[in-house]
């Protein structure tokens, strides 16, 4: 996650032991990178629903494992990074809580 984030200039993550934590413009974020579970700081879960194997491989990440977990844990830190952006209302209702 370290390396990916350094490749995509998201200056705005970091990781700690095994967390990416990530400072948005609407909060900030942990996502484990083992489980892929996400938190709001301060404050509960974040849910997110992934989209799986039906839509794979629509995004090429060089050097980024193949593994869905890893896709998973990878969508979710890019999209916190860039919370400002999100149009879902579900995950918008769960930041502004």
């Amino acid at each position: 996650m370290r390396e990916t984030a350094a490749l995509l200039k998201l200056d705005n993550v970091a990781v700690q032991e095994r967390v990416a934590v990530i400072q948005g413009r609407l909060g900030r974020y942990t996502v484990h990178q083992g489980s892929a579970v996400t938190h709001r700081l301060p404050g509960g879960m974040l849910f997110i629903v992934p989209v799986h194997s039906q839509h794979q491989g629509r995004l090429f990440l060089p050097f980024s494992d193949a593994y869905p977990k890893t896709a998973e844990v990878l969508s979710k830190v890019l999209l916190l990074a860039r919370d400002h952006e999100i149009k879902d209302p579900a995950i918008l209702d769960q930041i502004r809580r």
